[in-house]
């Protein structure tokens, strides 16, 4: 009996492991919230995080390479998009938002260059992280109109490196953007814009955390 019962818990435990992460997969646009990835590339290592900082499932996360039926919403530029989770946040670390300029959504593989469109770090003093289930964001308004992805990254860094591996949580959502604009960003390659020497991937947020600086390029903006 006590063996049985020793292994339901090692069952419970590892389900727990496995379904215990978040991951982003509802898109509000227009101010419609689709269904669970109607606009998201849905990912195929569930809710696990990716930690290789050489690996192409940093653009839009394992099994996000490719569109797999994921429907194109189209949106105004200078709109507001929220992604959603499946429950929220809680491994502290920054959130920000990405874009990538491509020919068509459905057969983009996030090889183009991406550019930042917004950071969510700390609130200091304290070091305050802002932990939720949703985060919005608006898309500039002078973006040329087309085919883009839009890429969330949730970089979770409560276990510091070295002894430790920050684990990022990635969706990409699939958007035509409307408008007048005609600006088209230059941006950075997707594996190859964060190293493991970055300030902001290997500080220790439990010890002398005054200052923080999120990894990647500068956010782009109009």
């Amino acid at each position: 009996m006590k063996t049985f019962s020793t292994l339901i818990l090692a069952t419970s435990l590892l389900a727990n492991v496995a379904h215990g992460h978040y991951i982003f997969e509802y898109l509000t646009a227009n101010g419609v919230e689709g269904a669970a990835y109607q606009n998201i590339r849905k990912n195929t290592n569930y809710n696990s995080p990716v930690t290789d900082l050489t690996s192409n499932d940093l653009r839009c996360n394992v099994g996000g390479e490719s569109s797999n039926g994921t429907t194109t919403v189209s949106i105004a530029a200078g709109s507001s998009v929220t992604f959603r989770a499946d429950i929220a946040v809680y491994h502290q670390g920054p959130v920000s938002f990405y874009m990538t300029k491509v020919s068509d959504t459905t057969t983009a593989d996030g090889s183009t260059p991406w550019f930042k469109i917004k950071d969510i770090g700390p609130t200091f003093p304290g070091g305050t992280w802002d932990l939720e289930q949703s985060y919005s964001v608006t898309i500039p308004s002078c973006l040329a109109a087309g085919d883009y992805l839009l890429r969330i990254q949730q970089l979770a860094i409560h276990n510091p490196w070295p002894a430790g591996i920050p684990q990022f949580y990635i969706s990409c959502a699939q958007v035509k953007l409307t408008g007048s604009g005609s600006s088209s960003p230059s941006g950075v390659s997707i594996p190859g814009a964060f190293k493991d020497t970055d300030p902001g991937y290997t500080v220790n947020i439990y010890s002398n955390f005054n200052n923080y600086t999120v990894p990647g390029p500068a956010v782009w903006a109009c």
